[in-house]
């Protein structure tokens, strides 16, 4: 009767059990709906509240205020110059800074740690020193500037140079971005395809270039957004020219002096939601990436 007594029913014990998961289950750190609580709040203070505010301004214009502004000849050609230049150097940022990472990853040479440390650069300077910098040596009486002029290259106050200072702060975004994924890349891989007789060129392109892409499209999309809204390090260097070499927000920053505030977010609403959609494209292009590299051959 002992025995049978001190035996317990299945349902007590499955529930005994169900409990002790339960108990089992509790986490030192606050739940979900806590944790996206606060990610919710701190999401609107720093960023949506602003953002909306941003369009309440706005939409104090009228719809033919609205288009006047944003459309004016002086402003048109500020987004060809900050869309087309931060493009470009987003681009020649995607090579350069691939070609980088993969010496720093793949190679040891006397000196790597600095010119690891260098890289690094851009982050810590001041975006007004670094303009300073490339004027002092891109300007016709500049270290560099002095022999390209007589050759007829002028590269400071004009476009060439925003899309110098461009390059020169979003290059550390892709090789940051790249260069991790490099240093986890499985060398069995290539090790594999080599004995199997692929080239190195076969090697990039359809072992390596396919598992570091999705980190690519990351830092030309990191490079890019920074590059769009730069203005300490360009302003400096680009001349700042109507119709030439000005640039967005230096339009804005011009609209605020005057105080005409709706006008200046009025322009900067277009740039966020052009940066917006292009960022979008790019994170699905990401996506679409990932899909196809997980899908099986």
């Amino acid at each position: 009767m002992s025995a049978l007594s001190s035996t317990q029913p299945p349902t007590a014990v499955a529930a005994g059990a169900r409990g002790g998961g339960k108990r089992s289950a509790k986490r030192v750190l606050p739940g979900f709906r806590l944790t996206l609580g606060y990610t919710v709040l701190y999401l609107s203070l720093i960023v949506l509240i602003p953002l909306s505010a941003l369009f309440f301004k706005t939409f104090t214009l009228s719809w033919e205020q609205f288009v006047t502004a944003v459309t004016s000849p002086r402003v048109l050609a500020s987004y060809r110059l900050t869309f087309g230049a931060s493009l470009f150097a987003a681009v020649v940022n995607l090579v350069f800074g691939l070609l980088l990472a993969w010496v720093l990853v793949r190679y040891r040479f006397p000196g790597k740690k600095i010119v690891d440390a260098l890289v690094d650069l851009p982050f810590a300077l001041p975006t007004a020193v670094a303009g300073i910098s490339l004027t002092a040596l891109l300007a016709g009486n500049g270290w560099i500037g002095q022999y390209l002029e007589p050759m007829g290259i002028k590269l400071a106050f004009t476009p060439a140079g925003v899309v110098i200072a461009l390059i020169f702060i979003g290059l550390p975004f892709v090789v940051r971005t790249v260069q991790p994924v490099l240093e986890d890349a499985e060398k069995e891989l290539e090790e594999a395809a080599t004995s199997l007789g692929a080239t190195r060129l076969q090697i990039f392109t359809r072992v390596i270039l396919p598992a570091i892409t999705p980190a690519l499209l990351t830092g030309f999309a990191m490079a890019f957004a920074r590059a769009i809204g730069e203005y300490g390090s360009v302003i400096f260097i680009a001349g700042n020219m109507p119709m030439i070499s000005e640039i967005t927000p230096l339009i804005i920053i011009g609209k605020l002096e005057q105080y005409d505030y709706a006008g200046a977010t009025a322009v900067a609403v277009v740039m966020l939601v052009l940066s917006f959609i292009l960022l979008l494209v790019i994170n699905a292009l990401q996506a679409w990436q990932r899909r196809n590299a997980g899908a099986p051959a």
